[in-house]
């Protein structure tokens, strides 16, 4: 099972995976994990990336980034040396950008003109320190004509962060007030939908989609780092046509 974006976008193909693909890894990372970085059987992990690229026509292995939530952002047109980066675009077709996630938040990126395509891993702290704002500037295309695509994460109910996370949200200027619920003097309940939608909508971006899933809650779904622990990553990708 994958789940797809819900945009009118007819030359762009994108998904996330679930961990109910028939996949090879084995508890507690069952059944498709997809990162490498986790404790997982390397050799089941690969076999679950040729899997993904088999079973769900992407035409080239995905570009898969060592993700330090950073604002490092990967232009996958140009050589390089270092997939440390939080972030990846192309304006190539068959290229496949992606990041892999278990509780933060997976953004995709594209056009209607199938120009551009992007793919963020949005953590709290990328999420804050800019990531989609450095990403957006490298695409060179009007942020009126991108949709984004807010894939599963974890939801305010079950993400909580302390004062420090909200003070480092809230000194930016950024109407981010209303996106955290207090829990108790020092705790607060963080909307990282809410967080990253508000900074897309300041850089005139108002076709976003998605938004609707839980990482936490839905255990049979997804896998989440704050749930397990010790789990697996899904993985979100994206190329154009």
């Amino acid at each position: 099972m994958i789940i797809t974006p819900n945009w009118p976008l007819e030359h762009v193909k994108a998904f996330t995976t679930t961990r109910l693909i028939n996949g090879k890894s084995l508890p507690p990372y069952q059944y498709f994990n997809l990162g490498l970085h986790v404790g997982d059987n390397l050799v089941n992990v690969e076999s679950n990336r040729k899997q993904l690229i088999q079973a769900y026509g992407l035409p080239s292995s995905p570009i898969w980034l060592n993700q330090t939530h950073s604002t490092v952002v990967l232009d996958l047109d140009m050589p390089f040396e270092s997939l440390n980066a939080d972030a990846s675009f192309t304006h190539k077709t068959n290229m496949v950008c992606a990041v892999m996630t278990a509780d933060c938040l997976p953004i995709l990126i594209a056009d209607k003109q199938a120009k551009t395509v992007a793919a963020i891993h949005a953590g709290w702290r990328s999420l804050a320190h800019g990531i989609i704002e450095q990403t957006i500037k490298k695409l060179l295309v009007p942020t009126q004509e991108l949709y984004a695509w807010l894939g599963p994460a974890i939801s305010q109910a079950h993400f909580e962060v302390g004062n420090d996370v909200k003070s480092i949200f809230l000194a930016q200027g950024f109407n981010t007030k209303k996106y955290f619920q207090q829990t108790s003097k020092e705790k607060w309940h963080a909307d990282i939908y809410g967080l990253a939608t508000e900074r897309l909508m300041q850089l005139n971006i108002k076709n976003i989609y998605g938004g609707e899933y839980c990482t936490y809650t839905n255990d049979n779904l997804f896998y989440s780092y704050r749930r397990e622990q010790q789990t697996g990553r899904m993985a979100s990708v994206i190329w154009m046509l």
